[in-house]
Parts: C-alpha cells; sequence; structure tokens
C-alpha cells in the first residue's frame, strides 16, 4: 500500500469509480482522473457529496507528495479506502487535505453535484485517511490483502433456484418419513451438480429421518396418521459472503389425514422457517452444511427433535392436565357465557397463517402465539379489563400498545384465573371448541407456548390452530407425541 503523502498529483482531483460485482457501497469506491480528463471533481465521504478544487500553486509539491509509482502511471483506475473513524491526521497530511476548498461558484449545480460552501476538513466529524493499493486487483483479492471482511452479496438466480430445490428435497423427504406408505430416500442421494448434501449432514438427517419414524409409530398408536403430504420451500433471502452462503427458507407442508377413525378434519398444514448454510467446494459446487428451525414454539410434525427429560420441578399454579385419550368423550356443555365459540375459532383459522394487519406482530418478541389467541377471543366476546400494562389483572389492546396479560403466556394464565374467565380441564380431550391449551416444554414451571382449539371431532380428539409455527388444525394426539414429557394445561372458556 501506498500512503495519501505518496500519492501522485492527479489524485488532486477525483470521481467516483462504478460499484463492482461484489456491491462495495459509493462512500469507499472511487476512481482517479487525470488531469486532461472532463467530468466532474467530487468525492463522496460518509454518505455526502463533496466538489473538490485547488488552489493555484502546486498544492502536492507543498504537501510533500512523491512522484507516482510506476504501476500507478501505468494504471489509471484505482482504489481509494476511506477511514472515516480514524481522527489522527498527521501534520504533512492535515496540510494536503487543509488545500482542498469547495468551489464558490455555484452555477450549474444539480443534484448529485451540489457545492456544500463550506471548507472541506475533519471538522465534519471524522477525518479523511486516503490508502491507495500499489498493485490493482479484483475486489475479493483487494480484500483478502489488506485483510479487510468480503462484502456480503446475493447469488444469482440459478444458485438460488439449486438452493430452493435442495431445501425442497430434504424437506419433503422428512414430512415423508412421518406419512404412511412414503418411504424417505437417504439424504446423501439429495441434490443436483451444483448443489449436494455434505456427508456429515446426510449422516445427522438419516438420524433425523429415523426420529420420525418412531413418531409416526407413536402416533399410530394413539389413532392418527397421514395418507400423503405435499411440501414446498421457498427462498427469502440469500447471502454469500466468500466461500460460505446462508439462506433463509420458508417451507410449507400440507398433511392429509388418514380416516383412522373417520371423523378427522381432511387437512393438516403450517409454515415453517428455515436457515440453511452452505460451503462452495473447490471444483465451485456447493454443499449443503447445515439446516435448522427458527421458528419458537411446537416444532413441526416432520421437524426432528430430542424430547425434553421429565425433571421434578415444582409444579405452577394452574393445574396440568392428563394427556391420555379417556373411553368416553366428554362434549363441551353448551356456552351459558354469552361468548360465540364458533366466531374464535372461525378467527383463528382465517389468519392462521394471513396474519390481521389490524394487529401488531410479535414473532420476532418472543413469539406470537398469545397475542394470535388474544385476538380470537375478543372476536368472540371477550372484553377489555382496563388498568396499568404490567398489571397480570389487566388485558386489553389498542393502538399503540397492550397488556402484558394479552401478549404473554404465563400472563395471559394468571389473569383468566384470576378473572374466573376459564377453569382449568382435567384432559386436554376434554377441550371443545373456543378452549386454549398451554404447554410447558421442559416441565420448570412456566408455560411456553399457547393454542386454540378450532375443530373437535365426533370422536372426541381437538384440534388446535396457533401462531409460532402458523399451524392449521393439528391433532391434539400430535403434540403429544411430538412432546410426550411436557406439562398441558387445558382451560375451558
Amino acid at each position: 500500500m501506498v500512503s495519501a503523502l505518496s500519492a501522485p498529483h492527479p489524485f488532486t482531483r477525483l470521481r467516483r469509480a462504478p460499484p463492482d460485482d461484489q456491491g462495495a457501497p459509493p462512500a469507499t469506491r472511487f476512481r482517479a482522473r487525470h488531469p486532461g480528463e472532463d467530468g466532474p471533481r467530487t468525492v463522496r465521504v460518509g454518505g455526502i457529496r463533496r466538489s473538490l478544487t485547488r488552489r493555484r500553486g502546486d498544492a502536492s509539491r507543498r504537501a510533500g507528495v512523491r512522484a507516482p509509482s510506476a504501476a500507478l502511471q501505468h494504471d489509471r483506475s484505482v482504489h481509494l479506502a476511506v477511514d472515516p473513524q480514524s481522527r489522527h491526521i498527521p501534520s504533512r497530511k492535515r496540510e494536503f487535505v487543509r488545500r482542498f476548498r469547495p468551489r464558490a461558484d455555484r452555477a450549474g449545480v444539480t443534484r448529485g453535484n451540489n457545492v456544500i460552501p463550506t471548507t472541506f476538513r475533519s471538522a465534519v466529524g471524522a477525518a479523511l485517511t486516503v490508502a491507495v493499493s500499489a498493485v490493482l486487483l479484483p475486489a475479493t483479492a483487494a480484500n483478502a490483502a489488506d485483510g479487510t471482511k468480503a462484502q456480503p452479496r446475493t447469488a444469482n438466480a440459478a444458485t438460488i433456484e439449486s438452493f430452493s430445490r435442495i431445501a425442497d428435497a430434504v424437506l419433503t423427504e422428512r414430512t415423508a418419513a412421518v406419512v404412511d406408505g412414503k418411504p424417505a430416500r437417504r439424504a446423501a442421494t439429495l441434490g443436483d451438480g451444483k448443489v449436494r448434501v455434505s456427508a456429515k449432514l446426510a449422516r445427522a438427517e438419516s438420524g433425523a429421518v429415523s426420529s420420525l419414524g418412531k413418531r409416526k409409530a407413536r402416533l399410530a398408536a394413539l389413532g392418527e396418521a397421514y395418507s400423503a403430504g405435499d411440501t414446498k420451500a421457498t427462498v427469502n433471502e440469500t447471502r454469500v459472503q466468500g466461500d460460505r452462503a446462508t439462506v433463509q427458507v420458508t417451507e410449507t407442508t400440507t398433511l392429509r389425514y388418514a380416516k383412522v377413525r373417520g371423523d378427522e378434519p381432511a387437512t393438516t398444514g403450517f409454515e415453517a422457517h428455515h436457515e440453511m448454510t452452505l460451503a462452495r467446494t473447490p471444483a465451485g459446487t456447493w454443499e449443503l452444511t447445515g439446516l435448522r428451525s427458527t421458528d419458537d414454539g411446537p416444532v413441526a410434525i416432520n421437524e426432528p427433535r430430542t424430547p425434553a427429560v421429565a425433571t421434578a420441578d415444582a409444579l405452577p399454579s394452574a393445574k396440568p392436565a392428563a394427556t391420555k385419550k379417556p373411553s368416553t368423550p366428554q362434549a363441551k356443555p353448551p356456552g351459558t357465557t354469552g361468548l360465540n365459540y364458533k366466531a374464535m375459532a372461525t378467527y383463528a383459522e382465517k389468519y392462521w397463517k394471513d396474519y390481521n394487519p389490524a394487529y401488531r406482530k410479535f414473532n420476532d418478541a418472543g413469539g406470537d402465539c398469545t397475542n394470535f389467541v388474544s385476538q380470537a377471543l375478543k372476536a368472540g366476546g371477550w372484553k377489555h379489563d382496563s388498568g396499568t400494562y404490567d398489571d397480570y389483572r389487566n388485558w386489553w389492546y389498542d393502538s399503540s400498545y397492550q397488556s402484558l396479560s394479552w401478549v404473554g403466556a404465563n400472563e395471559w394464565s394468571w389473569f383468566t384465573l384470576h378473572h374466573k374467565r376459564a377453569t382449568n380441564l382435567a384432559n386436554v380431550y376434554y377441550m371443545g371448541v373456543g378452549d386454549v391449551m398451554q404447554m410447558d416444554f421442559d416441565r420448570d414451571g412456566s408455560k411456553d407456548h399457547t393454542m386454540m382449539t378450532t375443530y373437535r371431532s365426533s370422536s372426541g380428539v381437538p384440534y388446535l390452530t396457533y401462531h409460532s409455527v402458523n399451524t392449521y388444525r393439528k391433532s391434539v394426539a400430535s403434540i403429544i407425541a411430538s412432546y410426550p414429557n411436557a406439562l398441558y394445561y387445558a382451560y375451558r372458556v
């Protein structure tokens, strides 16, 4: 690298270089213009475009600038690195910077070349430090040479399509593991000529598919099965940095219930979100090295997991419900509270995937499940209970804020039981349409998830709809099969 003090005389006039294919920000990319060339003389620093000129006289000679090297004399296009954080400028550099002043003439000022009538100095908040590469390299090579980090960029359309296909293939094989009569293929065989599953991930996926097979067996013992499944993966965002890629994927899966009892609804479905990590091989192809869920809440039926180990921690104040299906179904008695349970279920099944824009979302703030259930309860007749937002005895939502009990699982339970808006049921299979179920995944006394019953079969199986992960009519049996050691709380609303 050559310091600013050794920069050649032509560098007193600068213009911005076009962005390269690495997406370098314009605030740090310039092209030097030699004295004989025409065009604006501008530099962009910290997002401010400035037009520069020199006073009369040889500023470069007075600033002690040496003659350019042979490499720089033969190459006009150079990269200039700007360090806006540096506040220390050696005296000779300070003299070099001081020689520049903006033009006083504002004739012909247009958008993009507006002259700011103040001296171009370090008083704008950060000093300008210029470093010129003595050997011109592509952006990625230059970054590697000076130790700076490569700028993230997106992949081209063909690569993104390959990423989408490998995500679709892996997630489809997971779905096949829980569907009757659909043996899953080995993950190592998935992929195309551009993207394949790495050997390590293939072994992990083999174990995942095996665990999903055991889940399917537990479901069968509970009287539930799926006759068909359809999974589609959509790439939402792709970030490529060097030889690594990170891809955000949305999975949309629909499962058709097998008619084991004959009274099951037609389908269940969910949307899940995943992050894929990929590595580029020396041959230029990609390997899928990781696939993880980015959702909070209960795992999807095709998402492998290790069940939590039961502990002897103290139970919360709410009474946990039994999870074994009773021999005699217990129907929900006719409503006498003036609430509309059908309206609650209709609301939940309308907005399980397409969120109601009238309400805020809390997916990035711990989960949206209790917020969603509160909306459905409001649609069915629950009234606000005003007061301070942090008092669990209050329950409300307005245009600017909401009570903690509206969005918090524990606070919702405390509010509900305190005001007797619901009572605990002894068994989750006693729930009817409009009733609510909560889960404590690790049995630590804190409730982690809230769901609403939106359908009940004639044989007495409740089906739940919820956010985080967005899910439609998932049977209580399939949830118990995925979390056999969790604590369950059923509420008669």
